[in-house]
């Protein structure tokens, strides 16, 4: 697939003069920028979003130790 993109990118660059090969570079280079602006906005509004579905499952162990008591003492 790559090698495909390569050579097809070949291929337009040699059918082309050079100012339009710089337009089209620029064209792409602005198309691929708003995407990716378009991507880093999407991670980080989904990364900043709190969860609300609540956990389940086992606590970890410190939040199971319950102190013991000796409440059985007699006295004398």
């Amino acid at each position: 697939m790559k090698e495909y993109f390569k050579r097809l990118w070949c291929a337009i660059w040699a059918s082309t003069e050079v100012d339009e090969k710089a337009a089209a570079a620029l064209k792409e280079v602005k198309a691929r920028l708003s995407n990716v602006r378009r991507e880093l906005a999407d991670v980080k509004k989904a990364a900043t979003t709190p969860t609300t579905k609540k956990k389940t499952g086992k606590k970890p162990y410190y939040k199971n130790k319950k102190k013991k008591t000796n409440n059985n003492t007699t006295k004398k």
